[in-house]
């Protein structure tokens, strides 16, 4: 038995922790609501980001951030990107974590902001965390929507790292009858597909809802745009230094895709479908007064947070992303969804690949 933590009770968080307890390590899992500790300790539920899911009582949370950490075997990173740089130099104040003792696996998607630019999770807290970690981090990543994992519905991961010993530990620690578990050393493309695929999903939702009034669009042309999409991933992986081709063609890269694109558990599809039903973005200027009051639409679409990352990313590298632009100029309200969707999929006819290239 191993002690383990998560830090961050979010839908994802929690499930990765019940996971854990379940295995029969014993868990903490950190929250900031001291409701929601009451919550889990005493009736067993996250009814705040996880409803309908009974937790294991052996499964502790705590508001208290060192005390999540201190002392770890592992410690799971499950914050949102806009939060968790703040949330990893706090744990600093752990000795076992300035030590290097503490095995450390990140899940969150997306990109961090920093002085240099949008970069990649784990090169990010690599430049914070001890230099022990640097070329240790785990990166978790895969077609894994937290209500299903929760449910014990049979789950694919990716654990990426550059050393493979580690990414072995941390299948160890997380694979069950249930969850499997498959180490990879492609710590960049399994990032970047992870990221980048909720933009996609924003368009993807978008779109199924338009197709719903629209003689024009059906499920051919929602396939045509997931395929278009997975080209984008793949080309801004290949310009980011992605070393294995195959990351995107398994379950971190067209595997995830699909399941964010097409599953109704999916919050970057639910935006982009709310974007054409219900006006979501009408109260907002502009893309960057959407990020600053993003809790106004009730849940966090990690999309709308990454696609200022993926256009800088982009356009650095002369990386060509119609899509991911596109999303850009929706939701900075540039150009209409409607228009936006029919001009992309017009274009494609005069692109040889028929992939968004």
């Amino acid at each position: 038995m191993a002690r383990v933590s998560v830090v961050g009770a979010g839908a994802w968080g929690t499930a990765i922790a019940k996971v854990l307890a379940e295995n029969g390590h014993d868990t903490r899992v950190w929250c900031l609501e001291s409701e929601l500790k009451a919550s889990i300790n005493e009736r067993h539920a996250n009814g705040l980001f996880l409803p309908g899911v009974e937790l294991p009582a052996s499964l502790v949370a705590t508001n208290d951030l060192l005390e999540a950490v201190e002392g770890m075997d592992l410690v799971v990173l499950a914050v949102p990107s806009l939060f968790l740089l703040s949330v990893a130099r706090k744990m600093l104040g752990a000795r076992s974590i300035m030590e290097g003792r503490t095995l450390i696996a990140v899940v969150t998607k997306g990109f961090i902001e920093t002085e240099k630019g949008p970069r990649l999770i784990v090169e990010t807290l690599e430049d914070y965390l001890p230099g022990f970690y640097r070329g240790n981090l785990v990166y978790v990543s895969g077609p894994s929507h937290a209500e299903e994992v929760a449910r014990g519905r049979i789950t694919g991961l990716a654990a990426a790292s550059q050393n493979g010993r580690n990414a072995i530990r941390v299948r160890e620690l997380l694979q069950n009858r249930y969850l499997l578990v498959f180490p990879s050393l492609d710590v960049t493309g399994v990032q970047v597909a992870g990221a980048v695929k909720n933009v996609i999903a924003i368009a993807f939702g978008m779109l199924d809802a338009l197709k719903a009034d629209s003689p024009d669009f059906g499920d051919n042309t929602e396939s045509m745009l997931l395929a278009a999409g997975l080209n984008e991933i793949m080309a801004l992986g290949r310009a980011l230094g992605a070393t294995h081709p195959e990351t995107f063609t398994s379950i971190a890269g067209v595997g995830d895709l699909d399941v964010t694109c097409r599953s109704i558990h999916g919050r970057n599809r639910r935006f982009g479908r709310e974007i054409i039903e219900k006006d979501i973005l009408a109260p907002f200027s502009g893309l960057g007064d959407l990020i600053a009051r993003i809790k106004e639409i009730g849940y966090l679409p990690e999309g709308a947070v990454a696609v200022s990352h993926v256009m800088r990313l982009a356009e650095e590298r002369k990386v060509p992303m119609p899509i991911s632009a596109g999303v850009h100029r929706i939701l900075d309200r540039k150009v209409a969804p409607t228009d936006f969707i029919k001009s992309f999929l017009q274009s494609m006819s005069g692109r040889q690949s028929g992939l968004g290239e």
